[in-house]
């Protein structure tokens, strides 16, 4: 039987892969295949996305897999959350892409909760308070006017479905991170998006997981010289990374890379005082089932400090320094999640200045400075973890570490240390992997989830770090 291809383009905030997956011996196998580079600049005052080259480089990975003689049957496209395309009435882009990086936010916060309260929000959506969500964005769309030209709504994965195929599609997964859904029922919640101001007709029916989109349009085909069908994974990369966490009974997870995402798969939403105060959303996940989890910056810091040091030390190189000062007694913890460590000019910086208005040892070596971000992030999955105990009342035995922050060994000891539980690493590629699962999914060639979480653990190292 000919081997089937299915092709995951898997795009963060820094970077994106195009993978190609096949099932060979029982063992599904990833190939990279193209690499690009991302990131938001600014566009005068705007922070924005370079939406045409990112959907060149998507155009040319996808081509790459003709030229090396590897069709993929389907493909299907994850970013991160939040941020959106608007197209006029011809389809043509408006404006730019926004990065949720962009400070446009913080003026129009109080405007959005003297519509709706931030309680009674967070009672409707289940969404937690933050200013890179959808809801504010739009609301400064809505300010300068560029709303009021729409006809259509589309997440940032969407909306580069919809330039490969010429079919609108709106992800469930990604719809739930613009704060804009009805926790109970899954869906748009017409009537905020009405006490907003926002047009109800942008806001199209949701489409789930696993869901054809169409074949590529003809202008596509003839620039890759084949035709592949369009799948949707779940195209938020957290709910992506999520479906591909190893264990069938649903632990813990922690989908770490840029941002830690930590949280639980449940098929109940949470939407009490308790949770709010906590600062816990309500996300979707695969087959509407809520994804209950807390947003804590991640490597996101430590990706800064090796930038600052002009990448003269590599992410190892930085765990044994930070091992180091470890061993020689330096102590010092920061709250990870505290705004001036969002964007700060210095990163470095910002931690020297937080400890010392904290009265705790400043650190000045690059190994020290390194340990309180580490132990500062483990001490932040500490609470998250009590915090979930108490309001689902799960004992949380085990961590699973899924994505790129699964490899660093620093980071997973001190999780472990600190959290007391068990640590399990892997797979790497969670977000990927789990948008090959949907498309697998989708052509029948696994049964179900579970069937596609025991393929997972036949196929990848999974490393345990006892407490």
């Amino acid at each position: 039987m000919e081997k089937k291809y299915y092709l995951a383009i898997d795009i963060g905030a820094s970077s994106g892969r195009h993978i190609l997956g096949s099932i060979e011996d029982g063992k599904l196998v990833l190939e990279e295949v193209y690499r690009f580079k991302n990131g938001a600049s600014f566009k005068g005052e705007d922070f924005v996305w370079d939406d045409k080259s990112l959907f060149n480089d998507i155009v040319a990975g996808i081509k790459k897999c003709g030229e090396i003689g590897k069709i993929p049957a389907s493909i299907g496209i994850d970013t991160w959350g939040v941020d959106y395309a608007l197209l006029d009435e011809n389809d043509n882009l408006i404006g730019s892409i926004h990065s949720y990086r962009d400070t446009r936010t913080e003026k129009v916060v109080d405007d959005v909760h003297a519509i709706v309260s931030v309680e009674e929000h967070y009672e409707k959506t289940g969404m937690n308070k933050s200013i890179i969500n959808t809801i504010y964005q739009l609301y400064c769309d809505k300010k300068s006017g560029k709303l009021a030209k729409a006809k259509t709504f589309l997440m940032v994965p969407d909306y580069f479905h919809f330039k490969l195929t010429g079919i609108k599609k709106n992800e469930y997964t990604n719809a739930s991170t613009t704060a804009l859904l009805n926790a109970k029922t899954r869906d748009w919640d017409y009537e905020l998006i009405d006490r907003l101001g926002y047009p109800k007709e942008l806001f199209k029916p949701l489409a789930m997981p696993s869901t054809e989109v169409g074949h590529l349009s003809a202008e596509i085909q003839k620039e890759v010289g084949f035709d592949s069908v369009v799948v949707l994974p779940a195209t938020h990369d957290t709910a992506s990374a999520v479906m591909a966490v190893p264990n069938p009974n649903d632990p813990l997870y922690i989908s770490s890379g840029t941002w830690s995402l930590i949280g639980i798969e449940s098929q109940k939403e949470n939407t009490t005082e308790l949770a709010r105060a906590s600062k816990f959303s309500n996300e979707g996940g695969y087959n509407k089932s809520v994804r209950f989890l807390k947003n804590i910056m991640g490597l996101w810091m430590m990706q800064n400090v090796k930038k600052e040091y002009d990448d003269k030390y590599n992410f190892i190189e930085l765990a044994n320094l930070a091992r180091e000062a470890k061993n020689a007694g330096f102590r010092s913890l920061v709250d990870v999640s505290d705004q001036s460590f969002f964007a700060p000019t210095s990163m470095v910086q910002a931690v020297k200045d937080y400890c010392a208005k904290t009265n705790q040892p400043v650190p000045e070596t690059v190994g020290e400075v390194s340990y309180c971000i580490y132990s500062s992030l483990a001490m932040s999955y500490k609470l998250a973890v009590e915090q979930i105990e108490e309001m689902t009342g799960m004992k949380i035995k085990e961590i699973n570490i899924v994505g790129g922050g699964c490899q660093n060994a620093m980071l997973n000891d001190e999780t472990a240390e600190k959290t007391g539980r068990t640590v399990v690493a892997g797979p790497i590629e969670a977000t990927a992997t789990g948008n090959l699962l949907a498309q697998l999914l989708a052509d029948k060639a696994i049964k179900d989830l579970a069937d596609g979480k025991a393929l997972i653990r036949k196929s990848f190292e999974i490393r345990e770090i006892k407490a």
